[in-house]
């Protein structure tokens, strides 16, 4: 390998972590008191414009019930790859769900927003049951529901 090819190399290993700059980012939902099963819930970014970005958590494990998140369900299409790795059990009535989770940088104060779709077994399915705006101001200030998630807060 030649100097120039080096150099070339080693200023990208350098630039690499500027362009891809994450952080953790700790998400809480509190679940009202309802009646019924365990809630699914699907926590999701989209841009300004709405449209699904990105999964952050899925709370269920039987995937057969996600189509009643249907908001999230449409835009991520219920690509396994979407939900690999970020989801878990459902969350009973009364509950929390804190859960941590990386975001980039570059969705914060950029006109995306952080969206709750929840669900319950014999229950009302909740397209957008919270909207928050992803900004720092906002972070840790809770987000009301208007289905079965009493509030969100999240954190960085």
């Amino acid at each position: 390998m030649n100097k120039t090819a080096l150099s070339l190399c080693l200023a990208g290993i350098i630039a690499l972590p500027g362009l891809a700059q994450a952080r953790p980012l700790t998400l809480t939902a509190q679940m009202k008191n309802y009646s019924g099963d365990g809630a699914y819930l699907a926590i999701y970014v989209t841009d300004a414009a709405g449209h699904y970005q990105k999964t952050l958590w899925v709370s269920g494990r039987k995937a057969k019930y996600y189509k009643h998140l249907r908001d999230w369900a449409r835009g991520s299409g219920m690509n396994r790859a979407e939900f690999d790795g970020v989801s878990g059990a459902s969350v009973g009535s009364g509950r929390s769900l804190k859960v941590t989770v990386d975001l980039a940088d570059a969705l914060i104060d950029a006109g995306y927003e952080i969206r709750v779709d929840s669900a319950v077994e014999d229950g009302r399915d909740n397209a957008a049951d919270v909207r928050t705006p992803l900004t720092a101001a906002g972070a840790g200030k809770p987000a009301s529901g208007r289905g079965y998630v009493q509030s969100l807060t999240y954190d960085m």
